[in-house]
């Protein structure tokens, strides 16, 4: 099979695109057929040599942490799944992942893919639905009628968070640039702040929730909980910066490391088919060329979620 692999930690030009054995699912695992991938910022840290203590994968290195694809074999005792399903799952960060015509996964992460958009865009959802849905719900402990400031609102993670909180009957305070100012509104978000020309200090006052996605400077991070009220909580996901609290007014600081849960990307997946919960998807790049998403990222040209196409069977 065709897949792209790193041979060695380095920038963008050490990503191969080259011919690997086809992998063989093992008791408990199926075989899926890529129909998408998806560029995370972990890919390029991974790929770069800087995730080696707490994400050890073994050299060379498949990367892709998102898949959707159709299920091709079954490994021994899989008897919820059944060969021709189409599934999306979050692969485990040091396996081998989705960057290839064909990847095997272990059945108990996977769940139905959408029904309601084309299968390989479905692959822009797993990590970054899940890393909105566990700091606002898992972390946050969101409720109706809660405001929640969401800094950095204009990337993949943020859409999913203000549509999230929107639908959940919060109050969403959104900051982003004038790239993304509209496709966030148009998110559900109650106020935009452009963070260009606006301090987020002064425009946002008295929240609940904070959701940091930024790599804003340390000083800004740090001020962070001063906006918050008594009782709550700042959910970070920028974990090279420890999350900061306010232990005298009870407010907690969280440092989110997303984890695959098939249950909640099936409740995910179930928004996203009662038109509840949009799919964005920036670009669609063919697997060959998934050196370039990377070079892009690394150059910050990188907007919105690029969605990665395996070869057609």
């Amino acid at each position: 099979m065709k897949a792209v692999r790193f041979h060695e930690y380095g920038d963008a030009s050490v990503l191969r695109y080259e011919d690997v054995e086809q992998p063989v699912p093992g008791a408990g695992e199926v075989l899926i057929r890529v129909a998408a991938t998806s560029f995370n910022g972990v890919d390029g840290n991974i790929r770069g040599g800087f995730m080696q203590g707490p994400i050890p994968v073994t050299l060379p290195h498949i990367p892709g942490l998102d898949v959707s694809g159709t299920v091709e074999a079954l490994g021994e005792g899989v008897t919820d799944l059944a060969i021709g399903d189409q599934v999306v799952g979050f692969l485990p960060m040091a396996g081998d992942g989705a960057a290839a015509e064909y990847v095997v996964a272990s059945a108990g992460i996977l769940t139905p893919a959408p029904t309601s958009i084309p299968l390989p865009d479905a692959a822009a959802l797993p990590v970054v639905g899940l890393t909105a849905w566990q700091a606002l719900f898992d972390h946050g402990k969101l409720t109706a009628g809660q405001r929640v400031l969401i800094n950095g609102a204009g990337g993949a993670v943020g859409g999913y968070a203000v549509q999230l909180a929107k639908n959940a009957g919060a109050y969403v305070l959104a900051t982003a640039g004038p790239r993304s100012s509209e496709q966030v509104r148009t998110a559900g978000a109650d106020e935009v702040i452009d963070h260009t020309t606006t301090d987020v200090l002064t425009a946002a006052t008295s929240v609940d929730i904070v959701l940091n996605l930024a790599p804003i400077d340390p000083a800004q991070l740090a001020a962070l909980p001063t906006l918050i009220r008594s009782g709550g909580v700042l959910v970070n996901t920028t974990v090279w910066m420890p999350a900061p609290g306010d232990e005298q007014r009870g407010v907690r600081g969280i440092d989110l490391f997303v984890r695959s849960d098939a249950d909640q990307l099936s409740r995910l997946v179930a928004l996203i088919d009662s038109g509840e919960l949009r799919v964005d998807v920036a670009q669609r790049v063919p697997l060959a060329e998934l050196s370039a998403v990377h070079a892009q990222a690394a150059t910050g040209e990188l907007h919105g979620k690029a969605v990665v196409v395996a070869p057609a069977a």
